[in-house]
């Protein structure tokens, strides 16, 4: 499929191109097809491309990747969303970082919710306990939620992940102050099982080896 086909199929507004590990003029490609929002892995090659494209004033940068909390001082006010804040321990040290900087950040909660060791993230429970606090760190503005679910060969298999994560979405949204947090956004579905995430809720799809090929 090409870009413009994946585009009409999904939806603009809807893609996050994943450009971890990608060549910087691979992403001058695609925006210069159309495409604005770009995700990112690893802070440091985030930071770099940042600079090589900063002619590119309208690009928007979203961390996906595994966040340590010796690197938040790094990332806040420089993305437009993070996607990865999988505990309560970084999303305090984000607000405190968002603080001395005078900044706001806007975040996703990540869930884990096939509680698999090898991924971070809270699971249903911890969410559930640490929600209020969450909810009451001033400096942070929580979007939505991001799920990675098991890699399987199709996207049936992990359906009900999807579909777990838009309940706990609906279900807390009924128990926040919308106006600070807002709880629009379902980050979720990959190259594999994107158009099943989107059956089920998903408004921002992080689309990778469709778009760019297979990473060298």
């Amino acid at each position: 499929m090409s870009f413009q086909d994946i585009r009409a199929e999904v939806g603009a507004d809807k893609i996050l191109a994943v450009s971890k590990l990608q060549p910087v003029a691979k992403i001058r490609d695609l925006y210069n097809l159309g495409q604005r929002r770009f995700g990112e892995n690893y802070v440091q090659e985030a930071l770099e491309k940042q600079e090589q494209l900063q002619d590119l004033s309208d690009i928007e940068w979203h961390l996906i990747g595994h966040l340590q909390k010796n690197k938040a001082k790094h990332v806040v006010g420089k993305f437009h969303l993070i996607h990865s804040v999988d505990s309560l321990e970084l999303a305090q040290t984000l607000n405190r970082q968002c603080e001395s900087k005078n900044v706001n950040q806007r975040i996703l909660i990540q869930v884990n919710l096939a509680k698999e060791e090898s991924k971070s993230g809270f699971d249903k429970q911890s969410i559930l306990t640490n929600w209020k606090e969450l909810c009451q760190l001033p400096h942070l503005s929580i979007e939505g939620f991001m799920t990675m679910p098991p890699l399987t060969e199709t996207g049936e298999e992990v359906r009900p992940y999807f579909k777990e994560l838009r309940e706990l979405q609906q279900k807390l949204a009924n128990s926040t102050e919308l106006a600070r947090h807002p709880l629009k956004t379902l980050s979720m579905g990959t190259s594999n099982d994107f158009r099943v995430a989107i059956q089920e809720g998903a408004n921002l799809v992080r689309l990778g080896t469709i778009l760019f090929g297979a990473r060298n």
